[in-house]
């Protein structure tokens, strides 16, 4: 298995893999347009391989992605007295059915962990669905207070 960054030939992979987390989780999402949705998501994920401030972490066998993980560097204000360091937003983060429970998803998770580490991010968040929050436990994830939202008013 290679573990590394996503590259524009992946894509293709990264964009049905994306369909098929949503649709496994919402099966109302079904009857949306895939051909609208591939171009959408295209657009974003290229951007995001081009760019630095998206980090798309796969794990790979032969070419084809089993996992992935996608991460989002944001700045934090600066502050006196201390050297202020980004955080990562981790989201998207899957792994294709027949592979999980086979240490994968941890090995992934465990490279993008030493990766933050050694860019001394701050932190690392993420909002886990209640399938996942074992899986996060498992790998050194802690509970944290709830953060606050706000929805304006349509």
């Amino acid at each position: 298995m290679n573990i590394r960054l996503a590259e524009e030939k992946d894509i293709p992979q990264l964009i049905k893999m994306r369909w098929d987390f949503t649709i496994e989780h919402d099966q109302s999402k079904k009857n949306a347009s895939f051909d609208s949705f591939y171009h959408e998501c295209q657009s974003f994920l290229v951007n995001a391989i081009r760019g630095g401030q998206w980090y798309i972490w796969v794990a790979e066998k032969e070419g084809t992605v089993l996992s992935h993980i996608y991460l989002e560097l944001i700045q934090k204000v600066p502050r006196p007295g201390r050297i202020t360091n980004p955080f990562v937003f981790m989201t998207n983060v899957y792994t294709v059915p027949a592979f999980r429970n086979k240490g994968v998803g941890s090995q992934l998770l465990h490279a993008v962990n030493t990766w933050m580490k050694e860019n001394n991010y701050e932190f690392s968040i993420v909002w886990p669905s209640d399938d996942s929050i074992e899986f996060y436990k498992r790998n050194g994830y802690k509970h944290c207070q709830e953060a606050m939202e706000y929805h304006p008013p349509n």
